[in-house]
């Protein structure tokens, strides 16, 4: 394949942009987050956005901005965006490769997103291709982690961030995502090491946002609604993943 991959029908790295949700029956988007009672939880950023965040925006200001734009700034204002350290990672071990800010969203999760998935994908590539793809702002797309064959982790957004690998908005910004290098049609690309170190890697994940690490949600890109990607595949090994995920959240 070519150095930068492009997303096709077969398989991923990722599905570009950060697409509106389809609307499910209850008329409201698809993800939509509650707090652990069921009441509908008030987002720190939409307080913001209905206060202090407008009005600093001035009258003028206000009256033209659409909402789309006052969702992608909100972060700016003053003392809202989380302390960052350059190259910190949220997994040990992994590798920091950043991605361009072309391809994610500044976010708060989870005070601003619940983040109640994880999404699983394969590059239909390799390892460094899909580094080079997620570094290129015209790619438009990327996942937190890129797992190699070997158990190499590279994380290249950080987990408080909206990633764009689903193709769904709603399941970008409820998610996190995990690429794997390797072909769907390539059984032999996903090795035990790879099974292995991505099992530890969701079992942290799950871990820290309170998931049970089950096929509800630990689920594969072509699960994701509106989705046209068919990652992983048949040849990945559902069954044996989520044993070693079991496992290894036990060992935590």
């Amino acid at each position: 394949m070519s150095d930068v991959p492009s997303p096709a029908p077969s398989g991923s790295p990722t599905a570009p942009g950060d697409r509106l949700p389809p609307r499910d029956g209850s008329g409201s988007a698809a993800g939509d987050r509650t707090a652990a009672d069921g009441r509908p939880r008030v987002r720190r950023r939409t307080l913001l956005l209905g206060g202090a965040a407008v009005a600093g925006l001035g009258a003028a200001g206000a009256a033209w901005a659409a909402r789309e734009e006052l969702e992608r700034l909100w972060w700016r204002m003053p003392g809202v965006a989380l302390p960052r350290r350059e190259g910190e990672v949220d997994h040990p071990g992994a590798h920091w490769v950043a991605a361009s800010e072309s391809n994610f969203r500044r976010a708060d999760r989870p005070r601003d997103y619940l983040v109640d998935r994880v999404v699983i994908h394969v590059v239909q590539g390799g390892y460094d291709s899909a580094l080079r793809a997620f570094r290129d702002p015209e790619h438009r797309a990327a996942t937190h982690y890129v797992v190699r064959e070997d158990g190499r982790i590279a994380q290249t957004v950080r987990e408080l961030d909206v990633a764009f690998h689903a193709g769904n908005r709603a399941y970008n910004e409820r998610s996190v995502g995990i690429e794997h290098a390797g072909w769907v049609d390539r059984p032999e690309s996903f090795t035990m090491a790879m099974y292995r170190a991505s099992a530890g890697l969701t079992a942290a994940i799950c871990a820290r946002y309170g998931m049970e690490p089950d096929r509800a949600h630990v689920i594969g890109h072509i699960e994701v609604p509106g989705a046209d990607h068919t990652d992983p595949g048949p040849h990945w090994d559902w069954d044996r993943y989520l044993r070693m995920v079991r496992a290894a959240g036990r060992g935590r």
